[in-house]
């Protein structure tokens, strides 16, 4: 289960240093094996390979005649980019990726369960405005049961 969120940088070869407990569970996952690829709110998503797989396999399923499923399937699928963990915990973002998200230095590494999110600084800031901008009604009218 990945949560949370950490603000990190990406060094000048655009790689990720992974914090450290997120590693031994992403290693456990997919032996370092990751898939990153485009989100239409333009940030990334980061998962274990296994993860993705199922994902990917069902977006491929769709028709490529049907004009949402071609597209979901250019963004998705056709970023998409097989990736692994080096020795010191990083992994490589490619430029495409960095172009796609605008990435630059200063990043945000936000877990999502079974996967990551990785915004720029000015596209998670963005996000935390619209959260806040939506106060008491953030929650879904299906969730009025939740405990918080």
């Amino acid at each position: 289960m990945f949560q949370g969120a950490a603000a990190l940088s990406l060094d000048a070869k655009g790689r990720l240093a992974i914090p450290a407990r997120h590693r031994d569970a992403l290693a456990a996952q997919g032996d370092g094996q990751l898939v990153l690829t485009a989100h239409p709110h333009r940030c990334l998503l980061i998962y274990p390979a296994p993860a993705w797989e199922p994902i990917r396999d069902k977006v491929l399923a769709g028709s490529s005649l049907e004009q949402h499923s071609a597209l979901l399937k250019r963004l998705l699928v056709g970023f998409a980019r097989d990736e692994e963990l080096d020795s010191a915990g990083r992994v490589l973002i490619a430029p495409e990726l960095r172009a796609f998200a605008q990435l630059d230095k200063q990043v945000h590494l936000v877990g999502q369960g079974n996967h990551f999110e990785l915004w720029s600084d000015a596209g998670w800031q963005k996000q935390q405005e619209q959260i806040f901008a939506l106060g008491d009604k953030l929650m879904p009218a299906n969730w009025d049961a939740l405990p918080l």
